[in-house]
């Protein structure tokens, strides 16, 4: 049986110090690109595993974070956390790192949660999700120099003024894409099917419809085209129906789930004629049904974060830089939108 490839081994095929192996898996900054890549793909192909314990005990980290899971609340929209639990847990594997998950039921037994896991579990950090204005976990572990990433926005007056590092889609940008697509297919009278006004995220993709018709609908026209409802295809359906009465031809949803529901009223309503409707999240299910949405980058959004987060973990201690804020682009993915009026409007 062949022995369990070790640091002095790996070293040893390559004709390097143990330091530069050392080097090349904890602080791969300080090695020569060439030999790092050399120094990885022997890695790779012996199967070498570091030492987790004694890592642990040269560098006094844990390499573990932790990761807050919040109920589905509906199972299409609930995919897309599914999709980056999943990469961002990838891609923390592929550099030694691990995750904890907890559940709270407010962001004050969040917090509560950060203090007995930094205690009992010895994290290194957190990644937070579901971000809104006001959010006191961010200040809670800033205040305790405690290293965390946000997936999303704090929704301040000036994000980019932020103190702390966060990754966000820019949802505006989508729906804006979306509107501008039924547009172009002839549609004037494009509803925006969204959320309650308390939801931050909603009003940021609501934002983009508004911008994308403001020239060519007038405000109260844009106010009668706009319809905030719980997120699920039941509420999508009876939002939708608001929206044919006040004169939609076509809508933008704020979810896959409410496009959904948004589609069966339209197929009523003119029967035979595919519905005029993009949804958000592009998920398994718009996907198999053939519709329309707006898709997240939500792999490259977990790469950058796992990226962001060990530069705090493994970078200086003393960091000058700014905190860096990422928002990413996301992608129109067209299938069945409805297609162009049969008689085009002119704008």
């Amino acid at each position: 049986m062949a022995s369990r490839p070790t640091l002095v081994s790996v070293a040893a095929q390559l004709g390097l110090s143990r330091q530069t192996v050392s080097n090349a898996i904890n602080a791969p900054e300080r090695v020569n690109p060439e030999t790092l890549k050399r120094v990885r793909e022997v890695i790779a192909a012996s199967g070498y595993r570091p030492n987790a314990a004694a890592r642990q005990l040269r560098t006094r980290r844990s390499r573990n974070l932790g990761f807050r899971l919040f109920p589905t609340v509906d199972g299409i929209n609930g995919a897309i956390m599914d999709r980056f639990l999943h990469s961002l847990t990838e891609n923390l594997q592929l550099h030694g790192y691990r995750m904890t998950l907890f559940a709270a039921s407010s962001d004050r037994a969040e917090i509560d949660s950060y203090g007995e896991l930094l205690e009992t579990a010895d994290l290194d950090g957190f990644i937070l999700t579901g971000t809104h204005h006001g959010d006191e976990r961010g200040r809670w572990l800033m205040e305790r120099e405690v290293p965390f990433v946000a997936f999303g926005r704090p929704w301040s007056t000036d994000d980019s003024g932020c103190p702390y590092p966060w990754v966000d889609v820019d949802g505006r940008a989508g729906t804006a894409e979306a509107t501008a697509d039924l547009l172009g297919r002839g549609h004037r009278r494009i509803g925006f099917l969204g959320w309650p006004e308390s939801s931050e995220v909603g009003a940021n993709r609501r934002s983009g419809w508004e911008a994308a018709l403001s020239g060519v609908l007038a405000p109260g026209e844009l106010k009668s085209l706009s319809v905030g409802v719980p997120d699920g295809i039941r509420d999508g359906a009876a939002g939708a129906l608001k929206l044919l009465a006040n004169g939609a031809t076509a809508i933008v949803c704020a979810s896959d789930s409410l496009a959904l529901g948004a589609s069966e009223q339209l197929r009523t309503a003119s029967p035979g004629v595919p519905p005029a409707v993009i949804g958000f999240d592009d998920t398994p299910v718009a996907a198999a049904v053939g519709m329309s949405s707006v898709a997240q980058p939500v792999e490259e959004a977990a790469r950058h974060i796992v990226k962001i987060m060990r530069g705090l973990l493994e970078g200086p201690a003393e960091r000058s830089e700014p905190a860096a804020h990422v928002l990413l682009a996301p992608r129109l993915v067209l299938r069945d939108s409805g297609g162009p009026l049969a008689t085009p409007i002119a704008l």
